[in-house]
């Protein structure tokens, strides 16, 4: 088994992938600040996935990774509902992608939860 085959990882990557060039889309003034944040939670999502798994016969350092995957997730939905609020001009395209946010950080949430009743420790599997 891999972190590719996780349903979190394929739609984190999957979001990262949409969220960088919709960052682009910014004001100028913004690129490199409110789309450099975006860009660096919504890559953070994925990432910690990605750690996380790779440590995954330590169960509480999977869990800790989750955690932070599920962190940088609401961030990400922070700085989108940041974007929402000050750009109305994109906020279609922003809250599409808000919503896809919220959805992945219900599944990572309950991925955590799954893998805190089933998992076992040293081993790295349920």
């Amino acid at each position: 088994m891999s972190y590719r085959t996780l349903d979190i990882y394929k739609m984190s990557f999957d979001l990262f992938i949409k969220t960088h060039p919709s960052s682009l889309k910014l004001p100028k003034y913004e690129l490199y600040e409110l789309g450099s944040q975006l860009r660096r939670s919504s890559d953070s999502v994925v990432s910690n996935i990605i750690e996380g798994y790779g440590r995954s016969c330590y169960k509480k350092e999977y869990e800790r990774f989750l955690v932070f995957s599920h962190s940088s997730c609401d961030e990400t939905i922070g700085h989108l509902e940041k974007i929402i609020l000050l750009y109305p001009d994109l906020k279609e395209h922003f809250e599409v992608l808000r919503n896809d946010y919220n959805l992945l950080g219900g599944k990572i949430n309950n991925y955590l939860k799954w893998v805190r009743l089933n998992w076992n420790d040293g081993t790295g599997k349920p």
